[in-house]
C-alpha cells in the first residue's frame, strides 16, 4: 500500500461525511480530531463537496481527507484541487480508476464480488473499498474472496457500527472500516459537534480498548524476584509462572530478575492493535522508544515502551493476543 493508505490503516476508521451545509465543515472537522479520528471520506452526494473538503483542510490540516461517491474523472480534479489526499467510489469504474492511478491519486474503488477484485488488481490496485459490507455477506463475504487474492486489502463501508467494527478489524486483510454512526445525518442537521465528539471518541476506544495487562516490579535477582512473585500468586490465589528475565504471578504481576525498565518497575498496558494506539497517542504528543519494538509474523507491531517514564515507570503497549 501507498504511504496514504498506511495512514489510514494506522487510523482505522474513517468517517463518511454528508455535508450539506458549508459552515458546518470546519466545526466538523475540529470535532473529529478532538475525539481522536483525523480522517475523513466526504462524499459527492452532496453539493458543494469540493468545497466542504477545503473548508475541512483549511481548518485542520493534520487531518488526511479523501472524496467519497466519487463516479467522474471530473469530479476527480475538482476533489484533489480541494485538498483531498484520496479518492473512493461506490463501484469500479475503470475509467475513474485508471485517471486516478496515472496521476498517483490513491483510489480505492468499491468491490463486492470476485470480478470486481480482478479488474482491481488489473489496474495495479492492493486496496479496495468492500461495499456495500453487510449487505454483499460482510466479514465471511470478505474471508472468501481474500482466500485467492491474498495481496489485496479491503476497506469495507456500509453497515459497519461499534458492534460489529472489530470483528471485521480484527481480519488481518482488512485494513481500515468506513461508517458514519459517530457522525448520523441528525447530529449533522443539528450541529451537536459536542455528540460527534463523543461518539468518535468512543468509536476510538472502542477499536483500540486499552485495559492494563499486568503492573511490573523490578527485583535484584532471580532468587528475590521468585520471592515476590510467590508472595504475590499465595495472595492472589495465582499461579506462579517462571520466564527466562522474570517470573509472573498469573497475569496481574510480572516481577523482574534484575533491574527492569521504570525507576519503579513498569505497567503493561493492553490494546486490540498496538500500531493504531501508537499512531493515536503519537498524535497526542507521546513518544515511543522504537528500539523496544516488536513484531509478530504477519509484521504486525505487537509491543513496544514509551519513551519517557509516568510517574517513575515504565509503560509499554502490548497485544491483546501476544
Amino acid at each position: 500500500m501507498n504511504e496514504v493508505l498506511e495512514q489510514i490503516s494506522k487510523i482505522g476508521i474513517v468517517p463518511v461525511i454528508k455535508i450539506e451545509d458549508l459552515e458546518k465543515a470546519a466545526p466538523l472537522a475540529k470535532a473529529l480530531c478532538g475525539g481522536g479520528l483525523p480522517c475523513a471520506e466526504v462524499t459527492f452526494r452532496a453539493e458543494g463537496a469540493a468545497e466542504a473538503i477545503r473548508l475541512m483542510s483549511e481548518a485542520a490540516p493534520q487531518m488526511l481527507i479523501g472524496a467519497g461517491t466519487v463516479l467522474t474523472t471530473e469530479q476527480v480534479d475538482e476533489a484533489v484541487s480541494a485538498g483531498a489526499k484520496f479518492i473512493v467510489s461506490p463501484g469500479l469504474n475503470p475509467r475513474v480508476v485508471g485517471y486516478c492511478v496515472e496521476r498517483n491519486i490513491p483510489v480505492m474503488p468499491g468491490c463486492a464480488n470476485p470480478s470486481d477484485v480482478e479488474q482491481a488488481l488489473e489496474l495495479g490496485l492492493s486496496a479496495v473499498k468492500f461495499f456495500p459490507a453487510e449487505a454483499a455477506g460482510g466479514l465471511p463475504m470478505i474471508k472468501a474472496m481474500s482466500a485467492p487474492y491474498t495481496k489485496i486489502k479491503f476497506m469495507p463501508t456500509g453497515g459497519i457500527n461499534a458492534k460489529n467494527l472489530n470483528e471485521y478489524l480484527s481480519f488481518p486483510q482488512i485494513f481500515a472500516c468506513g461508517g458514519s454512526w459517530m457522525v448520523r445525518e441528525d447530529l449533522m442537521k443539528a450541529g451537536d459537534f459536542e455528540e460527534i465528539t463523543r461518539l468518535t471518541r468512543e468509536a476510538v476506544e472502542t477499536m483500540l480498548d486499552f485495559k492494563v495487562k499486568h503492573v511490573g516490579v523490578n527485583a535484584e535477582d532471580a532468587d528475590q524476584a521468585m520471592g515476590i512473585a510467590k508472595l504475590f500468586g499465595s495472595a492472589l490465589q495465582q499461579e506462579v509462572r517462571p520466564t527466562p528475565i522474570s517470573v509472573f504471578a498469573g497475569d496481574l504481576v510480572e516481577v523482574m530478575s534484575g533491574t527492569g525498565r521504570g525507576t519503579h518497575g513498569h505497567i503493561g498496558i493492553a490494546c486490540n492493535y498496538v500500531d493504531r494506539a501508537v499512531a493515536y497517542l503519537e498524535a497526542k504528543g507521546i513518544e515511543f522508544n522504537y528500539d523496544t519494538a516488536r513484531y509478530n509474523e504477519r509484521g504486525a507491531l505487537n509491543f513496544i515502551y514509551l519513551k519517557e517514564e509516568i510517574g517513575g515507570f515504565g509503560v509499554h503497549l502490548a497485544a491483546k493476543d501476544s
